[in-house]
């Protein structure tokens, strides 16, 4: 990639985040043998916003989005999504309170009836 590629994420500034990004999808374009326009017109984009973005200058996130579709590139999002996950105590809590057998059913009622003479 280029010598943005190799900054410290923690450090950077935003606009060098910005930068960064209009790299990542210069570099992915380039490597899918695309041009400005055709990766424009596939994201539904005009050229010269491509451009801007490619510099750090245009930041939209839907931009980005585009991009990242056209590029087939969209699964990169997938570090975004929140997952529910139960820690190890919370799962034994919850095999705990599952059924492990059927219980009897109770036979001895409140009004029993009475026992016969014979």
């Amino acid at each position: 990639m280029t010598e943005i590629s190799y900054i410290n994420i923690q450090a950077a500034s935003d606009s060098a985040l910005i930068r960064t990004l209009g790299a990542f999808i210069k570099h992915h374009r380039v490597q899918q043998n695309k041009s400005q326009a055709q990766l424009a017109k596939e994201a539904g984009i005009v050229r010269s916003t491509l451009s801007l973005f490619e510099r750090g200058e245009n930041t939209s996130l839907l931009v980005f989005i585009q991009l990242l579709r056209a590029l087939k590139l969209l699964r990169l999002l997938q570090q975004f999504e929140i997952k529910e996950e139960l820690s190890p105590l919370q799962l034994a809590k919850i095999e705990q309170s599952k059924k492990t057998r059927a219980r009897r059913k109770n036979t001895k009622s409140k009004n029993p009836e009475p026992k016969s003479d014979w």
